[in-house]
């Protein structure tokens, strides 16, 4: 599983969800689904855009969790 941690990226930039989205140029409503990682896909401009503007690599803001070894630990 993919987790977005886009929220954590913006607080450590101290940056608005709308300073944020009106930087990268999409509606704040498309970066709220980015940030609750609701969205099935981003483009490769807007995750460029989103670097740029928080000064970070995509690692920094998506994360792969591999959810069955999560599990086994739980138990």
């Amino acid at each position: 599983m993919i987790v977005v941690n886009l929220d954590v990226m913006m607080a450590k930039r101290k940056i608005s969800s709308n300073d944020l989205a009106e930087k990268i140029e999409i509606t704040p409503a498309n970066l709220s689904i980015l940030k609750t990682g609701k969205a099935k896909a981003i483009r490769f401009s807007t995750l460029e855009k989103l670097c740029a503007a928080l000064k970070c690599q995509p690692g920094d803001i998506l994360e792969f969790v591999d959810e069955e070894n999560t599990d086994k630990e739980k138990e």
